[in-house]
């Protein structure tokens, strides 16, 4: 057990010092440091380096490792879309509802629908298909939510939109799923089913909405007065795990959409400066480094062999340009001037942790290959790496970003 744990202790030393090294680099060369710490993941992973299970040395229980440093890595992305919330006025993000909703649906029906055609040219039966193709559909944006925060951007018209936009992907995403595992699964639970999930969302939505709304400001100030030592800071840890986990446990919803709607009302409270900067030394200096290398570390693009490359480079370029063309025609369609439809629908391009739920889910089922798993991942990172640059360039017209409080410590 020892052993183990100071396997587990040398592990992050590693993933931090290459983390913050990376991120350092990144901005050297104007791009954001997320870039860097996301580079240095994909290099300690079994692409290049296969940190965990070549270095026996160091680390002879590789597979317990992995899961630790999982988990770590979930509370870091908890963690992110916590402060991505605290960033947002919940009226302002409810003005962009109209907006938000178009560019989130169009935003999933366009990628699902040319992943689905994109995998069948390549051989993949209907089945495999239709979930490589929701790979296609889950964008995660706690990637390009940091990178909005360091652009000082996230506040914006595009940034609100955005992320919720990202709410109504997640929602529907889900509820996809949900409906192609009941339409293919042998164990399928028909309509009712079906209803289940969408009336699960609705009640996870609509409670923690009533509690964000009237309890949670009450109940901030008031552990705030009590003496505990930094009492609002596990206050607001506490609930946000809480909304995380209800998320997935009664909504069925990704546990990350659950920490930004925390997020969102605690935003809201009188000690909301004292939330986030607690909350932002605990996760950049920690946890969310973790995230960002995790997903290097989760993933072996040597795996890739073959005319599978043809396949995987066909449904990498429709990734990102499907969700530029469908998140961008519905902000488009919302009102939005040519390049803020071109912002936000590059802002949706990232996949990251939900694009691998799916994936893994779908694995798990074994509704796709052990290959489709390993093309969808790779997927998933290059649609996560080339959205921090691609903002950033997007953005560029605005002229030098000037560094925020926030950008020194997000570097």
């Amino acid at each position: 057990m020892e052993s183990d744990f100071l396997e587990f202790i040398m592990a992050v030393i590693i993933i931090i010092v290459a983390a913050k090294l990376g991120g350092f680099i990144s901005t050297r060369f104007n791009q954001p440091s997320v870039l860097g710490e996301l580079l240095a993941g994909v290099l300690l992973g079994p692409t290049v380096l296969n940190m965990l299970h070549s270095w026996h040395i160091l680390f002879p229980n590789p597979d317990l490792l992995e899961e630790l440093l999982s988990i770590m890595a979930e509370i870091g992305v908890i963690l992110l879309m916590l402060l991505a919330g605290l960033e947002l006025h919940l009226p302002d993000l409810l003005n962009a509802g109209k907006t938000s909703a178009l560019a989130g649906i169009l935003g999933v029906l366009l990628p699902l629908g040319l992943g689905y055609g994109a995998a069948v040219l390549f051989n993949a039966n209907g089945e495999q298909a239709l979930f490589l193709g929701l790979t296609l559909a889950a964008t995660s944006v706690s990637i390009s939510a940091q990178t909005l925060m360091e652009l000082n951007v996230l506040r914006s018209r595009v940034g609100l939109t955005l992320l919720g936009a990202a709410v109504f992907d997640d929602i529907l995403v889900i509820l996809v799923l949900s409906i192609a595992f009941v339409l293919v699964g042998d164990s399928a639970g028909g309509l009712s089913g079906v209803l289940l999930t969408v009336l699960s969302m609705v009640l996870y939505i609509g409670v923690a909405t009533a509690i964000g709304i009237w309890v949670l400001p009450w109940l901030a100030q008031k552990i705030d007065q009590l003496p505990i030592s930094k009492g609002t800071l596990a206050f607001v840890l506490v609930i946000s795990l809480l909304f995380a986990y209800a998320a997935e446990v009664i909504g069925g919803m990704a546990a990350i959409t659950g920490a930004f709607l925390a997020g969102l009302f605690l935003g809201r409270t009188s000690v909301k400066e004292e939330i986030e900067e607690g909350i932002s030394a605990i996760a950049y200096a920690f946890f969310v480094p973790i995230f960002f290398v995790n997903i290097g570390l989760e993933v072996n693009l040597r795996a890739i062999s073959g005319s599978a490359w043809w396949f995987t480079a066909v449904f990498t370029l429709i990734a990102i340009v499907s969700k530029i063309g469908g998140s961008g025609l519905g902000a488009k369609i919302g009102g939005f001037t040519n390049r803020e439809a071109f912002q936000l629908g590059i802002g949706m391009v990232s996949r990251g942790e939900v694009g691998l739920i799916v994936a893994a889910f779908a694995l798990d089922m074994a509704l796709i290959t052990p290959e489709h798993f390993s093309i969808a991942v790779f997927m998933v990172i290059i649609a996560t790496l080339v959205t921090p640059p691609m903002l950033r360039a997007a953005f560029a017209s605005r002229g030098k970003v000037a560094p925020s409080r926030k950008e020194s410590r997000l570097s």
